[in-house]
């Protein structure tokens, strides 16, 4: 069965600004905050709460899933990979977010008569 992206929308700012960090490669969690905090120029911190619950609703949901690392990699660490559905998902929800910038800016270069 297909999933329609479109019933994931909108997202929450968090569930945005992990699949954006998900996006580029996998991360473990303290890698996710970092790319976060990189990407919004330091104005979005997620914290370790908002983060992993966060990463179990979008697993439960079939977005992100839990990878395994080489060897070598600290079996501590727990990897998180953006799944297909999670990129049709962001793809979707950047759309509608220039959809909404778009008629935001229509709205402000036409002016508006004043009620008096």
């Amino acid at each position: 069965m297909k999933e329609n992206p479109s019933k994931f929308l909108p997202l929450a700012p968090a569930t945005l600004h992990i699949l954006l960090a998900l996006a580029g490669e996998d991360l473990h969690g303290y890698g996710i905050m970092l790319e976060v905090l990189r990407h919004s120029e330091g104005q979005y911190k997620l914290g370790p709460g908002t983060l992993y619950d966060n990463l179990q609703r979008l697993m439960e949901q079939g977005l992100v899933s839990e990878v395994r690392r080489a060897a070598g990699d600290d079996s501590r660490r727990r990897y998180y990979r953006l799944n297909a559905l999670g990129r049709k998902v962001l793809a979707a929800e950047i759309a509608r977010l220039e959809d909404v910038v778009r008629d935001g800016r229509l709205r402000l270069q036409s002016p508006r008569p004043r009620r008096t």
